[in-house]
């Protein structure tokens, strides 16, 4: 995973899936893992969701904002104001080096 912090917002389109965003807001610390487009699956409110659910993200996360979310796709959730965003993008695996077969001696 490669680490990016102290950003001011993050746009979910501009991550790859499996990308794990910490946002802490003014009253919780959510985790967030990015599954492509707006879906997410997301953690750490005590009644919500304590343990990792589905959801669509609406709109951006942005520090001074409210983190909004749309969990099981029926219950919209908006948190107090988001206070600090810290993104985990995973890092592309390396690339296979092309064997080259060396001409043979005869």
């Amino acid at each position: 995973m490669t680490p990016t912090s102290g950003l001011a917002g993050v746009d979910l389109n501009s991550l790859r899936p499996g990308s794990m965003i910490d946002v802490e807001t003014k009253s919780r610390h959510y985790h967030i893992e990015c599954l492509g487009g707006d879906k997410i699956r997301v953690s750490g409110h005590p009644e919500l969701c304590p343990e990792p659910v589905p959801a669509h993200l609406l709109g951006l996360i942005a520090r001074g904002t409210h983190l909004k979310f749309l969990l099981n796709d029926r219950r919209p959730v908006t948190t107090s104001r988001v206070v600090r965003l810290h993104v985990d993008q995973p890092v592309d695996p390396p690339k296979a080096a092309s064997v080259k077969s060396s001409p043979s001696v005869n």
